[in-house]
């Protein structure tokens, strides 16, 4: 189990309108951003189909990132549709086949002081070459973690609903106190102590038949994947519930995964180095991930629109 940061870069980067090639693509130092952590940001994946490159859910990523620059008052001069086009662009621009992809709003300038106003806002789309977050072997065994000291903040003190990179401080000492302790991942509790999320990932638990998962107001991100998955499993035919959760519930669950963008669907083996189940992934976790999978990947049919083309340049000659 590696910590070490893959080489995923690509050519070129969208930068407010344009493609640059992606060693341009820096900020000064004194960029309100590298002081005070003032950026939101999505995840999103560019799957191979049969019938060629699709980005999944995009347009419901860029209204979520469109949503958190109004939640930290940034005014973002691109509109959700500006912002769809330019990820295409810069998925084709790249030559890609798969890929993960980052939009990101910053406040850059040079200045000092924690209050933003009048820093200039500047967008980028970054596309790198990824694979399975948490390992391959974790998609199809499951991972072992562990249920984190910090948790999540109360309600109040960082909008949640917000993909922010102040926010994910706390995301950062989660995963690493998680692989110091010899897990993959770490589970977060929020703020009264009933179960939250992972540290970029939505969580779910499964008893009796019937899908859990914690509401919104245990201070998770509102996941696009997680979105995902509740329609699925209703689909199929699952009872969906969103309530809250004491910890415990982890610990008598039948089956566990996490969801997001980078997780994808990531079954849980272990919590807290107690069996989840069998100590393998379980059927309804299966029958999610596979219906999900296949839908993103254009081996099933897509009944929601939730892909979006990118279109192949024809080979010359």
């Amino acid at each position: 189990m590696s910590d070490r940061p893959s080489s995923g870069r690509t050519s070129v980067i969208w930068r407010d309108g344009q493609l640059i090639p992606w060693e341009q693509a820096t900020l000064h130092v004194m960029s309100h951003v590298v002081h005070y952590g003032s950026s939101v940001f999505e995840g999103v994946r560019c799957y191979e189909t049969p019938t060629g490159p699709a980005v999944f859910r995009l347009r419901e990523h860029m209204r979520r990132l469109v949503d958190s620059c109004k939640i930290y008052r940034i005014e973002l001069p691109w509109t959700v549709d500006q912002l769809v086009a330019a990820t295409v662009d810069t998925v084709a621009a790249n030559d890609l086949r798969s890929c993960y992809l980052r939009p990101l709003v910053v406040r850059a300038g040079e200045q000092m002081g924690v209050l933003p106003f009048g820093a200039p806002i500047e967008t980028f789309i970054i596309a790198w070459k990824w694979g399975a977050y948490l390992g391959h072997d974790a998609l199809e065994n499951g991972v072992d973690v562990g249920v984190s000291s910090w948790r999540r903040a109360a309600p109040g003190s960082f909008p949640a609903l917000a993909k922010a990179g102040g926010n994910y401080l706390n995301s950062q000492l989660v995963k690493m106190q998680a692989r110091t302790d010899g897990y993959v991942e770490g589970i977060t509790l929020d703020n009264q102590g009933h179960v939250a999320e992972g540290s970029g990932e939505n969580l779910f638990v499964i008893r009796d038949g019937v899908v859990y998962t914690s509401g919104l107001d245990a201070a998770i991100l509102n996941g696009i994947t997680r979105d995902s998955v509740i329609r699925i499993a209703q689909d199929l035919g699952y009872e969906v519930r969103q309530e809250r959760m004491p910890r415990e519930m982890l610990y008598v669950a039948d089956e566990l995964f996490f969801t997001g963008t980078a997780a994808e669907l990531t079954p849980i083996r272990s919590v807290d180095r107690i069996p989840v189940g069998e100590g393998k992934p379980g059927p309804i976790t299966r029958a999610i991930q596979e219906r999900y999978m296949g839908i993103a990947t254009g081996r099933i049919a897509d009944p929601y629109g939730w892909l979006t083309p990118v279109p192949v340049a024809e080979p010359v000659g």
